[in-house]
């Protein structure tokens, strides 16, 4: 049963409220449409897509703080025979996938004025989420790929979604194809897992392993089945090798979309990626096997400098933000290439799961900008971001909040999140760790010096022409000045959020 404030308590079922929630919410959108498809009302349609995600995320919100599926409240719920569990982890990156949808949801409905096919976007925007928050509750291989199909498909129509645009239609195909691929590599890699032990459900592999149901003839089967899984979800995540999809994908897809897809559908590969190997592989039990630790601590190290060194080179700010946050990827992956018997495995987990939550806001709110200098009119590059803040300071100091805290700088939370980034290596206290640590730190430096560049158009640069902004359109500037108010406030409530992330990550262990 589910505990709250009150003491009363409602079914089980109802811990997927979020999840119906986005779900009925996207039917709701066809339904409003079907009936009369000919009318023009974007202000309904995006007003339906905004409500269901807020109420998801209130919902979300009221679980967290009620301690649902924590371990003080009973532990984790278990759905369709534990195909499905709610708990800590799951809630606390349902609340971003739901948090990121609503801002999307906000900033759309002015981005996509007078364009058609508006209940489709919003529907597949909502379906994607849905998918998202099932690969977090996923505790079965099976759900885990099902769910991540249900995520994905909908992102393919997402990228493609400007028909007459040659760029995004292009980006969309691309995607898709590199997506089959990938999925397919995913999908061998569990039928080998399977073929080893017999089972689907991550604690019943473990369980198998632990009994060595894996004989000796078989364990190179399992450690190919192991990586392949781990390049399933290296794509998702775009992380390198696997990271060739996203600068076309996010360059060519609406801004909005960029801003979804490279904070939402990653968390959401990263969530599915820390359940899957601490639950189903812990480290103790494969170490034999394959060492997975190593495998992830060779992803970050590569992935956060590839990306912002490829990021440094760009002169298309949509572009550098597209190759920033492969390099983010990077930093998130330090949590689980530290998760070793001598770090503190929930504090080094809970640092990941913070840095994504922190980045789902300052980064949404990153493409969000883009997707208001789109409207407006003005150029990709950094040079026609010159003496912007002039016409817009508002836009501007919001933009400029996102970019120093990608950065690190304390201006808001990326800056406490790549702290508990660095706590956690020193608490693993190994050579890989303080190599990451020092990757961490160096990469850091690098995001300032191209972050730095777009500020310095803004405020310092004279503008390059006679550009005007004609209109400040309502839903983007909403939705750009709230991720930016919320970016900020997390630097003084980061210890509120840290201390749920904290919590939800040990209780894995």
């Amino acid at each position: 049963m589910i505990p709250l404030q009150t003491q009363s308590t409602l079914p089980d079922w109802a811990a997927l409220a979020p999840t119906l929630l986005l779900g009925l919410t996207a039917l709701a959108l066809l339904l409003v449409d079907s009936i009369d498809p000919d009318e023009d009302s974007p202000g309904l349609l995006a007003g339906v897509a905004t409500l269901g995600s807020v109420l998801a995320m209130v919902v979300t919100g009221w679980y967290l703080v009620a301690g649902t599926g924590m371990p003080r409240t009973g532990g984790a719920i278990e759905l369709f025979n534990g195909q499905l569990i709610i708990d800590g982890m799951s809630l606390f990156f349902t609340f971003i996938f739901a948090s990121v949808s609503a801002l999307v949801s906000v900033a759309s409905y002015d981005y996509l004025a007078d364009r058609a096919h508006q209940a489709e976007y919003y529907a597949l925007v909502l379906l994607a989420a849905t998918g998202m928050t099932l690969m977090a509750s996923a505790n079965s291989l099976a759900t885990a790929f099902v769910a991540l199909e249900l995520s994905s498909l909908p992102s393919y129509g997402l990228v493609a979604f400007l028909k007459n645009n040659r760029g995004s239609v292009e980006a969309g195909l691309k995607y898709f194809l590199i997506g089959a691929v990938s999925s397919s590599v995913l999908v061998y890699g569990i039928s080998l897992v399977y073929a080893t032990t017999g089972v689907m459900k991550l604690p019943a592999i473990a369980t198998a392993l632990e009994g060595g149901v894996a004989g000796q003839g078989t364990l190179g089967v399992l450690g190919v089945g192991i990586l392949m899984v781990a390049g399933g979800f290296a794509f998702k995540t775009a992380s390198v090798p696997f990271h060739f999809w996203a600068p076309e994908a996010y360059e060519g897809a609406p801004a909005p979309i960029s801003g979804f897809l490279s904070s939402a559908s990653k968390a959401a590969g990263f969530v599915l990626a820390f359940r899957v190997f601490v639950t189903a592989f812990p480290l103790e039990v494969v170490a034999g096997t394959l060492d997975w630790t190593l495998a992830f601590t060779v992803l970050a190290l590569v992935t956060m400098t590839l990306g912002n060194f490829a990021a440094a080179t760009q002169d298309k700010v949509k572009r550098m933000l597209a190759y920033s946050s492969i390099g983010h990827a990077g930093y998130a992956l330090i949590g689980i290439a530290i998760v070793t018997g001598t770090a503190n495995q929930g504090y080094a987990l809970g640092a990941s799961m913070l840095h994504l939550f922190v980045y789902g806001f300052m980064n949404t709110g990153a493409f969000l900008f883009v997707a208001l200098v789109e409207y407006w009119g003005v150029g990709r590059t950094f040079e026609d971001y010159n003496g912007l803040a002039k016409q817009a300071p508002v836009a501007c100091f919001a933009m400029t909040i996102f970019l120093f805290s990608l950065a690190g700088l304390p201006i808001g939370g990326g800056a406490l999140s790549k702290w508990a980034l660095l706590s956690a290596t020193a608490s693993a206290a190994t050579l890989s760790a303080y190599l990451l640590a020092a990757a961490l730190i160096v990469n850091s430096a690098l995001s300032l010096f191209y972050y730095s560049r777009v500020v310095k158009a803004m405020w310092i640069e004279e503008p390059t022409g006679d550009f005007e902004v004609s209109s400040y359109p309502t839903g983007l500037y909403a939705a750009v000045v709230g991720a930016a108010i919320v970016t900020f406030l997390l630097l003084p409530a980061f210890g509120v959020v840290s201390g749920t992330a904290f919590d939800a990550a040990a209780a894995l262990f």
